[in-house]
């Protein structure tokens, strides 16, 4: 078993999943990989504790008829468990000009930016939920809400779409959290998990009011925060052009004379971040590109597990 993990944890390296050009077959390989190496069942949507008896109707799995009720009663009944109370997610995925950062040196070192990360573990999530038979939707954005699918129960058909909408959804735009969030809250009518992709390239405050929104409507929130190594290692060396993003100006200089203030300002910048997520109970993940995806599907699954433990509890990493 372990030699069967281990070598399915290869296909959890950024740079041999990229070698898998099409997403729904990146995400199909992630994920069995992902459930090979794991020591118990990945049910993340839902609990295993018993609820009721219900009568057994023809079709039903005879594996949860109830024996001795049977040898009691001579009928038969199934026992319920709030296993059969689905999961309810949406994937909401920033495809805004700043997440496609770097695509030509990452098309030439074999490896994943910020978008293809993002929509790979947003599909590998997205295929768990459909083998689990839970619901879950997409939202791709920038500025505006680019591509939606409403939450649905798990089939292949609906996985397939999710995996097109994204792998079509490149609009290059600067992000509005605030505006997209809202927009979220108000798609989303019933309380449900809601996923958030994107690199937060954007202001502090719009950004926490809209995370804030989602939580008032007690949506169980995540986010992945997804940067590439440069973004926070910040290599660079000798006379650099800064191509700007999303509406930003080039910048011609020595980046040795910015590194210093650069770096604080990072840093603050993802503390704040981080303690306003903590505050509003907002579980928040920092993402290397360069991440194995397993860090990612099992920072999801440990939640989902606290939650059905009843023992949830918000921590915060990076």
């Amino acid at each position: 078993m372990a030699d069967k993990a281990d070598d399915a944890r290869r296909f959890f390296d950024p740079k041999v999943i990229a070698r898998i050009a099409k997403l729904d077959l990146r995400a199909q390989k992630v994920v069995e990989g992902f459930i090979t190496g794991m020591h118990r069942s990945p049910f993340f949507g839902n609990s295993v504790e018993f609820a009721q008896h219900r009568e057994y109707v023809r079709g039903d799995d005879i594996r949860h008829l109830d024996w001795k009720v049977w040898s009691k009663t001579d009928r038969f009944y199934i026992k319920q468990f709030e296993a059969e109370t689905n999961l309810r997610a949406t994937v909401v995925v920033d495809v805004s000009e700043s997440m496609h950062y770097g695509v030509e040196k990452h098309r030439r070192a074999g490896t994943l930016n910020k978008y293809e990360y993002a929509c790979t573990a947003a599909a590998c999530l997205a295929l768990l939920a459909v083998r689990q038979q839970d619901s879950v939707g997409m939202i791709a954005f920038d500025e505006d809400i680019r591509a939606m699918l409403p939450s649905r129960g798990g089939s292949q058909l609906h996985l397939d779409a999710i995996v097109q909408t994204l792998n079509a959804s490149k609009p290059k735009q600067k992000t509005d959290p605030k505006k997209i969030f809202r927009k979220v809250a108000e798609t989303a009518h019933s309380r449900g998990m809601i996923i958030v992709f994107s690199d937060l390239l954007c202001d502090r405050e719009p950004l926490l009011k809209g995370l804030e929104m989602l939580r008032a409507r007690k949506h169980d929130v995540m986010v992945f925060h997804i940067m590439d190594d440069d973004e926070l290692d910040f290599p660079y060396s000798g006379t650099t052009k800064f191509e700007g993003m999303e509406e930003l100006p080039e910048l011609l200089c020595d980046p040795k004379s910015l590194r210093d203030g650069y770096m604080e300002a990072l840093e603050e910048y993802l503390i704040e971040v981080r303690r306003g997520c903590s505050r509003m109970g907002v579980d928040y993940s920092l993402v290397r590109t360069s991440d194995y995806l397993d860090a990612v599907l099992s920072k999801f699954l440990h939640r989902r597990m606290a939650i059905r433990s009843g023992g949830a509890k918000v921590t915060t990493a990076g």
